[in-house]
């Protein structure tokens, strides 16, 4: 099952967040102030980040994190998959596959989906290819304020 974030959610998505940017799968850990006022703004209904939990049997094993914005190249919506977790005693059970198939559905109107996967993440890189997922030849840009 997928679904919002509550607010009662909060300590179970940090740990789980800790896990993830603690792993291979991202180039550089976040500090947890970061990751609390990250869970904030989505818990909150905000429109710029949407929160999801991902459960196994009733229990929270994965969250994603969802930011949107426009492309005018494509004249449309994106949804940028920001971040994409699931517990490692899940892995492999079908339920980054349910994930995408949930996130297609809930956003009809988009014109393209994009995220992130580091050269490490192999697992992952295989399922979005799958999934039809390519590699952008961009370079990535990003000045910190």
């Amino acid at each position: 099952m997928i679904r919002d974030f509550t607010i009662d959610d909060k300590e179970t998505f940090l740990e789980m967040a800790v896990r993830f940017y603690s792993s291979d799968a991202v180039s550089h850990p976040v500090d947890s102030k970061i990751l609390g006022s990250t869970f904030d703004a989505a818990a909150s209904g905000s429109p710029y980040i949407r929160g999801l939990m991902i459960e196994d049997e009733s229990r929270p094993v994965g969250f994603a994190l969802l930011a949107f914005s426009f492309a005018t190249e494509i004249g449309g919506p994106i949804v940028l998959v920001e971040d994409l977790y699931i517990d490692n005693t899940c892995r492999g059970k079908g339920l980054g596959g349910a994930f995408f198939e949930y996130l297609w559905a809930e956003y009809p109107e988009a014109k393209r989906f994009r995220l992130e996967v580091t050269g490490t993440n192999t697992k992952a890189q295989e399922l979005y290819e799958r999934l039809g997922f390519e590699v952008l030849p961009y370079i990535q840009m990003v000045k910190e304020i």
